[in-house]
Order: C-alpha cells, then sequence, then structure tokens
C-alpha cells in the first residue's frame, strides 16, 4: 500500500519529466534568436538605416566605425520589444502546445535579461552598448549610477515576470525545484554553450569571449538560476505543460547552431 502511494505525483506534480534534448534545442535556437536580433537587427540595422554604414556583424558585436548613441541603444530596445511582443502571444496562445509555450518563454525570458541586464552592466563596469550611449554625458558618474539602478529595478521585475509565466504558462509548482531546474537550468547553460562556441571564431579578439559574450549571457541570464525562489506564493500554477521529445525543434537547433557558428560566427561584412 506504501509503495502503491509513493508512486502517486504530488499536486500538479508532472507523471513524467519534460525531455531535456527538446529543451536544449529549443534554449539554443531562442539564444540565437536573441543574439541575432541584438546584433543584426538592433545594430547592425540601425547603423545601415540611419548612418548609411558599413560594418562587420558577428554573433559576438556589430563593427563599424560609424555609431551613434541610437546604434548602441538599439540592440537592448529591439530585445525587449522582442520580450514583448513574446510576452503578448504566450498570454493569447492559450491553446498552444507545451513547445510552443516554451519557446515563447524563453525566447522572452533570454531577450528580457538581455535588455534590462545591460543597463546594470555598463553602469558598473562602464563598458559596453550603455556605457557608449553615456560616453561624453556629464557628471558622468550621476549617469552611471542611474545606469546600475535602472538595471536593478527592472532586472528584479524581469525575474518575476519570467517566474510567475514558468507557473503558470507550464504548470511548474513552485515546490518542484527539479522541474524549475529542468525548463530554467538548462536553458541556461545551453545559451552559455552555444553563444561561447560560436565567439571562439570571433574577428574582433579573443578578450571579448570574456568581455562581451559569456559575461553578457552568462551574467545577463544568471537569474535563471536562481528566481524560483523570488515568485509570489500566490501566483497558481496551470496543469502541467510537460515537453515532449520533438526531432522537429532538434534537428532544427542543429541546422541553425551550425550555420549560427560557421557563418556569423566569423561573421559577415554588411555593406550600407
Amino acid at each position: 500500500m506504501l509503495d502503491a502511494m509513493s508512486t502517486v505525483p504530488a499536486p500538479n506534480q508532472p507523471a513524467r519529466l519534460d525531455d531535456i534534448p527538446t529543451i536544449s534545442a529549443i534554449s539554443v535556437i531562442a539564444e540565437m534568436l536573441s543574439t541575432m536580433l541584438h546584433e543584426g537587427l538592433g545594430h547592425a540595422a540601425t547603423a545601415i538605416l540611419t548612418l548609411h554604414a558599413s560594418g562587420t556583424l558577428c554573433t559576438l558585436a556589430w563593427s563599424s566605425p560609424q555609431d551613434s548613441r541610437l546604434v548602441e541603444a538599439g540592440g537592448t530596445l529591439v530585445n525587449l520589444a522582442t520580450a514583448l511582443i513574446c510576452w503578448l502571444l504566450l498570454r493569447s496562445v492559450r491553446n498552444a502546445s507545451p513547445t510552443l509555450r516554451f519557446f515563447l518563454l524563453i525566447t522572452m525570458s533570454f531577450n528580457l535579461l538581455a535588455g534590462t541586464g545591460y543597463f546594470f552592466y555598463s553602469g558598473v563596469s562602464d563598458f559596453g552598448d550603455w556605457a557608449m550611449v553615456i560616453q561624453g554625458l556629464q557628471p558622468h558618474w550621476l549617469f552611471r549610477t542611474a545606469l546600475v539602478i535602472l538595471g536593478i529595478v527592472s532586472y528584479y521585475g524581469a525575474i518575476l515576470l519570467i517566474g510567475c509565466n514558468v507557473v503558470r504558462r507550464m504548470g511548474a509548482a513552485q515546490s518542484d525545484a527539479r522541474r524549475f531546474r529542468r525548463l530554467l537550468w538548462i536553458p541556461y547553460f545551453s545559451a552559455v554553450f552555444i553563444d561561447g562556441v560560436a565567439a571562439l571564431f570571433n574577428p574582433i579578439g579573443m578578450q571579448y569571449v570574456f568581455l562581451s559574450a559569456l559575461a553578457a549571457t552568462a551574467g545577463g541570464n544568471c537569474g535563471l538560476l536562481w528566481l524560483r525562489n523570488y515568485i509570489p506564493r500566490r501566483i497558481q500554477p496551470c496543469p502541467a505543460q510537460i515537453i515532449p521529445r520533438s526531432y522537429a525543434w532538434i534537428i532544427t537547433a542543429a541546422v541553425l547552431a551550425a550555420i549560427f557558428i560557421a557563418v556569423f560566427g566569423p561573421g559577415i561584412h554588411v555593406q550600407g
């Protein structure tokens, strides 16, 4: 009798586990999308449209002799806009499959953490996009302090939004630490892996693998590792949305990752 009872899942506890390869595949696609939106649409496209600039686009950066404050801010603004779109879609697609729900959720997460995390990073380090945005503005210490405060407040809001949606959209009970690790830790390490590998081939310099790629990915997404502790207890989970094995997502991720590393890792020249 006791053995039989021990096999019964707790309330909202999934009877089977989410598929790790599929979670990894979806996460890799979401991180590549976030990175290329930041560099390609946010920086490169803005530079081409506003300055008619030419430069090199890689996974690590947009490099051009012509830049402006708008170009530097463009990456973050595109990430935040993408996060908003994903959040609105996540709220509206009530009958979506677990894999689509998770794709929208983790894409929202990567874009939101990248966007809000950059304020704090640039304010503390005086390096990166928003350091360039405030370059020359005086008193400089005040603008850096404002970035740090904006970063802390917006990043905290981001982890609350992500955590609440993990519960509401994926049905992860807050007490289920194992499922939170699958849904958030695996994406974290998948993102670090794909951005780190692609950055090894960058044309700018190996030091930027640590200063930019890993700082933005490992540091910016670190909230995924601990946000479970900050989710309000009143948030009620939906029925558990278990992510099944999907070879379509896995194959798509493998193909896109090869392009991401081999083509955009070393960079491509874009003529404005």
